[in-house]
């Protein structure tokens, strides 16, 4: 789950009045929400822009373009020539990137503190004054389709995802990557990136996430100072997208050259929509880490050190998401086994809790394991900054977060066997096996990252 838990630490031991007491935020009057975290332990500060526009808002035909879109960003403005933002960030000591998801894009840089002004100046002037040029354009998209082949089309575990990924969702634009489909890419010119610019990168349409050592009051005058007379954009009204119900399971092969199978499980899942009221996406967080937290959770001890049916297990569930969620178990066959004997497995492993459950040891183990890595999280500014910007960019807003944390401590060992019984069934299921094919050349890399970096 994407929280926001630089209050872990205080929730712990019991001074929640106190949690919020280092973040602050202010609302220009333009509609840009700024949202200060103070952490004085060193002499850096960190930028995020976050855009409330993700590859879910695109149209069918037109995908692809929130992330071209993103590294048009960087090819300058009106003031700034292609490639001195990034040079100018360098030369400060800092460094920059951004990055795209179903959900949100986001631009951030990471200085020393008294380089704030610059990134912010730097920063603003792209928000209205971006060159959207046709010659860079067209240099530009041969690059996202060079990456897209690397990315996608030449990692067997990325082409399995992506491949799914339009099998589970029927309706929902989840079903489209993040990158694009190839042929709309080939398609694409610079007025789709001009027109996706123009209707989403707005001040009322963002969230200012300042983080390290700085003191609010201030940042709220160089926001102002910078972003403020940027004019407000009127939103276009988001189409309200549904999933409908699965009535059956359903199964997809994937050839590609690979060195090793992969069986991967998704089952739709419920996410957050009212941290206070709901209490299923906090015990599938709880199921998740029963079954595959850590080296000692169940599908680790079970199937790979016990029964060695699995070289590799793993389980993905995200409760905080703008659009419908999935709950996953991953499993890369031991040599000599197959991919029936790994599902056969996984789908023990879901009856022995159905039937079962977890007890109160193992459940409070998990929570412990839970607490203590989001306090390791602390550590990072960045972090710190990055669980603000998702938080408020899907809705659910960084204010909910210590109730979030309360409703994870409160789940009961019954709640975790219940969210088990009730959405880990067929009618929810999708199952993805990739069929390895020989490799010619150099052994293809399998990973799992979906995130799409300059």
């Amino acid at each position: 789950m994407r929280i926001y838990l630089f209050c872990v630490a205080l929730l712990m031991f019991g001074a929640q009045p106190a949690a919020q007491a280092d973040v602050f935020e202010r609302t220009l009057s333009n509609g840009l929400k700024v949202i200060v975290k103070e952490d004085h332990r060193a002499p850096v500060v960190v930028q995020q822009i976050w855009y409330k526009a993700g590859s879910m808002d695109e149209r069918t035909g037109k995908t692809g373009v929130a992330h071209v879109l993103e590294h048009m960003m960087f090819k300058g403005t009106k003031s700034v020539p292609a490639g001195e933002f990034s040079r100018l960030i360098a030369a400060a000591g800092g460094r920059e990137n951004a990055f795209t998801s179903n959900d949100y894009t986001a631009y951030f840089q990471q200085l020393h503190k008294s380089k704030l002004p610059l990134a912010m100046k730097l920063e603003s002037d792209r928000m209205h004054n971006l060159n959207l040029s046709e010659a860079e354009f067209s240099k530009e998209i041969k690059v996202v389709m060079e990456e897209r082949r690397m990315r996608a089309d030449d990692d067997p575990h990325a082409l399995l995802q992506e491949k799914m990924m339009a099998v589970v969702y029927e309706e929902h634009p989840y079903q489209h990557p993040v990158i694009g489909w190839m042929s709309d890419l080939e398609q694409l010119d610079v007025n789709d990136a001009r027109t996706w610019y123009q209707k989403w990168y707005a001040p009322n349409n963002a969230t200012l996430v300042i983080a390290g050592d700085v003191k609010a009051a201030e940042v709220f005058a160089l926001a102002q100072r910078y972003y403020g007379s940027i004019p407000k954009h009127i939103q276009p009204a988001r189409r309200k997208f549904t999933e409908p119900a699965q009535i059956g399971v359903k199964r997809m092969v994937v050839k590609a050259p690979a060195e090793l199978p992969l069986l991967v499980m998704s089952y739709h899942a419920p996410n957050i929509k009212d941290p206070l009221r709901e209490w299923k996406p906090y015990a599938l967080e709880m199921l998740a880490g029963v079954l595959g937290g850590n080296e000692s959770a169940r599908l680790n001890k079970h199937l790979v050190r016990e029964q060695q049916v699995a070289s590799d297990v793993s389980v993905g569930y995200d409760s905080t998401s703008r659009g419908p969620t999935l709950f996953t178990l991953e499993v890369t066959p031991s040599e000599g086994k197959t991919v029936g004997d790994a599902e056969a497995a996984l789908r023990h492993e879901i009856a022995l809790i159905v039937k079962d459950g977890v007890n109160e040891q193992e459940l409070a183990r998990v929570k412990a394991q839970v607490m203590a890595g989001e306090v390791y999280k602390l550590d990072s500014v960045f972090y710190q900054a990055m669980q603000i910007g998702q938080m408020e960019s899907i809705g659910l807003g960084h204010k909910a977060i210590p109730l979030m944390l309360e409703k994870l401590q409160a789940v009961t060992a019954d709640q975790v066997r219940e969210v088990a019984e009730a959405f880990l069934v067929d009618d929810n299921l999708t199952i993805a096996v990739l069929d390895p094919q020989p490799l010619s050349g150099k052994p293809k890399h399998q990973s799992g990252d979906s995130s799409h970096v300059r």
